[in-house]
């Protein structure tokens, strides 16, 4: 990469013939050259190099989605970096790319649940068949492996619950079995873990969250190793998906700040995790913040930094009383998503975990999830506490 990334993402895609420090925001449908053979010129070297930004149409990109991808291209260290208008779209495009009719798909249990929908569901009409593996036994993923096998897709850490798991062991087992990877790496962004460096085939990044970082745009990246270009080239094609330029200037705008921000989300919610892990009130903090156990030992193993999300599980017959702490703090927005500057938080209720197999939550057990913000590590604590004592 030359310069580190924090210098790399400074000083990339200037636009030195308008003089500013950012691309413009090109928007086209219809690309115009100066001949029939000016086309076929740019065709033919869209072919030769299939990185390289030269398109025939808006449906491929312009200027300003490319120097997206570009960036992006760098920090994932991959062969190419697709973008997509949401970061479901991205899963969508991934796992759509490598897999046929009578394939099998082994998926993570504690995935995202709209990816859980993607391939439990909606595939079953294209005779494909999801199966969940526990994310904290890799002899269950080894043992659910058949010829039919075609994708083995993972995420880390799990959605809600953070299960992290021994990546490198399941691309080597993806590899011995021929068997295609994917991973929704939106949580840590290759800011802190690069998957394709690792062996995997896709990483998957909703822009909506960290690369944004201003809750104003939604996006997704797909980025690839070159192994499984072809097969998603050619469902990028048919399948129209394509990023907007003035969401991409904004991602792109969002992206340069990207490690001073992650730097502080990690700091807020290291101190956050530990204020909470001393709490009678909670039972349990799914973050990587203490030494000793499984999950800090996988994400040390892999991870070079922690995002600002985090969850944990509280103990307590009465719901209402877990809904009013939630409902209580006052530093906290209520919404879906999360990777903006500002702090949020959610019950997670059973149908937003998905049918689970080897999750296992008691009926007085009830699990929230915090996406700590940008503000004032201590009038976040602060706040937690004022609510805290609602829970009965």
């Amino acid at each position: 990469m030359g310069n580190s990334l924090k210098t790399f993402l400074k000083h990339t895609a200037k636009d030195f013939h308008n003089q500013s420090v950012n691309p413009p925001v090109v928007r086209a449908s219809t690309i115009i050259f100066k001949s029939m053979q000016d086309i076929k010129k740019t065709q033919n070297k869209y072919l030769k190099d299939p990185v390289s930004g030269n398109f025939d149409y808006g449906r491929q990109g312009t200027s300003t989605t490319y120097a997206l991808q570009q960036i992006l291209k760098k920090i994932e260290e991959c062969y190419k970096v697709y973008l997509t208008p949401t970061g479901f779209g991205a899963i969508f495009l991934g796992v759509l790319s490598v897999v046929k009719p009578d394939d099998e798909i082994l998926v993570t249990d504690s995935v995202y649940s709209p990816s859980r929908l993607l391939t439990e569901t909606y595939l079953k009409k294209f005779n494909i068949r999801a199966i969940f593996y526990n994310p904290n036994d890799l002899n269950d993923l080894k043992s659910k492996i058949t010829k039919k096998t075609k994708l083995i897709f993972v995420e880390n850490p799990g959605s809600n619950t953070f299960e992290f798991q021994d990546l490198s062991k399941i691309v080597a087992l993806a590899k011995k079995n021929k068997i295609y990877t994917a991973i929704d790496n939106t949580w840590g962004t290759p800011y802190f873990l690069k998957p394709i460096k690792l062996g995997f085939d896709m990483s998957i990044v909703s822009a909506t969250k960290y690369y944004s970082g201003h809750s104003d745009v939604m996006g997704g990246s797909l980025a690839i190793s070159k192994r499984v270009f072809k097969l998603v080239e050619q469902t990028s094609k048919v399948s129209g998906l394509r990023l907007g330029p003035d969401d991409a200037y904004l991602i792109l705008r969002g992206i340069r700040t990207l490690d001073v921000r992650l730097d502080k989300h990690q700091e807020n919610a290291l101190k956050v995790s530990k204020f909470l892990s001393k709490q009678k009130k909670i039972i349990k903090v799914f973050y990587p913040y203490k030494k000793g156990n499984q999950n800090y030992k996988l994400w040390k193993k892999y991870y070079s930094g922690a995002s600002g999300l985090l969850g944990f599980k509280i103990k307590s017959k009465n719901k209402n009383s877990v809904l009013k702490f939630v409902n209580s703090l006052k530093l906290f927005g209520y919404g879906f998503s999360w990777g903006g500057f500002e702090s949020l938080a959610l019950y997670q209720t059973h149908q937003a975990l998905g049918k689970r197999q080897f999750t296992h939550i008691n009926k007085d057990e009830h699990i929230i999830r915090m996406h700590i913000g940008l503000e004032d590590p201590k009038e976040i604590i602060n706040d937690i506490k004022q609510a805290l004592k609602f829970i009965k």
